[in-house]
């Protein structure tokens, strides 16, 4: 009995046992359950907020009233108080425009005396106002005429002299394209971001049918026979410099051989940083997103390449790799509830609003037991905020200033992040990781002053080219995509050196059918060349400088 009892108890102790374990195993198996339900609500909030809510990212801070909207227009915060932006003067916001004096003289039989009837003289033209007058786009059939002279003493001799004047090189044998028609049509699609085929309606407004299919080839052509020079020397001193800015972006090409139509090709751009000489930025066509393409486009270049953190780059040999901090945030931002995200936004160093202090405290963060997602947010902004106390000092003294001040706030950062355990796959988790994977590259914008803390100067060439691509949805071939690139690359590369887009464009096709081949007439055409800069830096009269009297490049 007393040995049964035993085995009985012992038995007892192994199911309970067993038991024990199996509500372990099942409790495991909720908390597994609980996070994963989490992380899909959470995915679906995001899936939401991406097809049905706003895409652009909101300020730190609450989104005001829009009642407040209209009062806090025009207004920017700069730290206690708000102060009203300094209206510009008419006289500098219309500077490069042409004047032209109306004067509104009385009729003659209004012009004596009152008094005494004598003829009265003029003593002054006094202003009253001034308005801004537009000419709409016209179009015009030019039809040049070649002068021909014959010797009519040779002729009375039959030997028949015959001399014909020279005619300005045609821009594309056989066809209608000027230099001002191409230009047009490339500065509505790729500065205001009009399609062909919407162009195509406008012309047949202003009387001159032209196809889509046209206009497009008119610019392919001009971009692979008379940009690409230009191109290929900017390329040159691009990877000269050692500060340099890159990025990518998606694109669509629909006919490529041994590729879908459906296939993911890919923008790449890359561009100069904070380097103090002449702006260049450069787009790439490539079908894919593997890093040889970012090496072969780079070869020769040695220096700081700011990037996010696509490990593609790190295919680039003779570089440090600075990763973007704005990106870290981002992650940060997108792990925060969607309820709390909607009264936040991220600002940049050179937003018209600073970020708030308040916004810009993780210890403040902590002590109200916030999320973790909105402390590192809180680091994150930090950073940004010190960096906008900085814009303004030397390379040399902005580094030193970053080691003082932002190096300890990196080393409170790396310290809190370790403490941090996130749900497994989780949008935390993603922000956590991305971190510390790239630690190092995250701190490498403190090796060199001129180096900034994000690569949002990347991302907005970027935007440029999402704006357009919007729009005219897909390129339709390669062709067509390297030479969107191409032109592209001279429209932003204009802006950035303050150029009359337009203008350049036009200078460009006025003068390279005749220079293309000539290193000292490519080498004319750079965006910081005195001869460029004296066309381009204001409004060029069109109907005066044409290819019939446009001159010689001063070389």
């Amino acid at each position: 009995m007393a040995e049964y009892k035993d085995d009985l108890i012992e038995l007892l102790h192994k199911t309970i046992e067993e038991k024990d374990a199996q509500i372990q195993e099942l409790q495991k198996t909720i908390q597994e359950l609980n996070a994963t339900v989490a992380n899909l609500n959470e995915t679906l909030e995001e899936f939401r907020r991406k097809f049905f809510g706003t895409s652009r990212e909101r300020a730190a801070g609450r989104v005001p009233e829009e009642a407040e909207n209209e009062e806090e227009a025009g207004k920017s915060t700069v730290r206690s108080h708000a102060r009203r932006k300094p209206k510009a003067k008419r006289e500098e916001l219309y500077k490069n425009l042409p004047v032209r004096e109306v004067r509104c003289a009385l009729p003659e039989d209004q012009r004596l005396c009152p008094d005494c009837d004598t003829v009265m003289e003029t003593i002054a033209w006094q202003f009253v106002r001034e308005e801004l007058r537009i000419t709409p786009a016209k179009v015009e059939r030019i039809q040049y005429m070649c002068e021909v002279l014959a010797c009519p003493v040779c002729r009375e001799e039959d030997t028949g002299t015959i001399v014909k004047a020279p005619v300005p090189t045609a821009l594309l044998a056989h066809s209608p394209a000027s230099p001002s028609m191409a230009a047009f049509v490339m500065y509505q699609k790729f500065l205001n971001s009009v399609p062909f085929y919407r162009q195509e309606m406008d012309w047949l407004q202003m009387g001159a049918p032209l196809a889509r299919e046209t206009t497009s080839n008119w610019c392919i052509k001009c971009a692979l026979t008379y940009f690409e020079p230009v191109y290929d020397r900017l390329h040159e001193y691009l990877v000269k410099r050692d500060l340099l800015h890159a990025d990518e972006t998606v694109c669509q090409v629909l006919h490529e051989e041994g590729r879908t139509a459906t296939s993911t090709s890919y923008m790449w751009i890359y561009l100069t940083g904070n380097d103090g000489l002449p702006p260049i930025i450069l787009y790439d066509y490539q079908p894919g997103r593997a890093g040889n393409y970012a090496k072969n486009f780079l070869e020769g270049f040695c220096g700081l390449l700011e990037c996010d953190g696509y490990t593609g780059y790190n295919s680039v040999e003779n570089v440090i790799l600075v990763c973007c901090l704005a990106h870290c945030r981002r992650y940060f931002f997108e792990a925060v509830p969607a309820a709390r995200r909607k009264k936040i936004k991220l600002l940049d160093i050179n937003s018209p609003e600073e970020i708030p202090e308040d916004a810009a405290d993780p210890e403040k963060a902590k002590e109200d037991k916030r999320i973790p997602a909105e402390i590192g947010l809180c680091y994150c902004n930090k950073l940004f905020r010190i960096e906008r106390t900085l814009k303004a000092m030397s390379p040399e003294e902005r580094k030193n200033k970053r080691l003082e001040l932002e190096v300890p706030v990196w080393d409170s950062f790396w310290s809190w992040l370790a403490t941090v355990e996130p749900l497994g796959g989780s949008l935390l988790e993603k922000a956590v990781n991305y971190a510390a994977n790239h630690k190092e590259l995250l701190g490498n914008y403190l090796l060199d002053g001129r180096c900034e803390i994000s690569n949002n100067r990347a991302e907005r060439c970027a935007k440029s080219y999402a704006t357009g691509r919007k729009n005219f949805l897909f390129h339709d071939t390669v062709n067509g995509a390297r030479s969107s690139a191409i032109i592209y690359s001279l429209v932003e590369t204009a802006k950035a050196n303050n150029l009359n887009v337009f203008q350049y464009l036009y200078t460009l096709l006025l003068y390279m059918p005749d220079y293309r081949q000539e290193p000292a007439g490519v080498e004319a055409m750079m965006p910081w060349n005195d001869f460029i800069k004296e066309r381009c830096s204001k409004v060029m009269d069109t109907e005066t400088e044409t290819p019939e009297n446009r001159g010689q490049i001063p070389f």
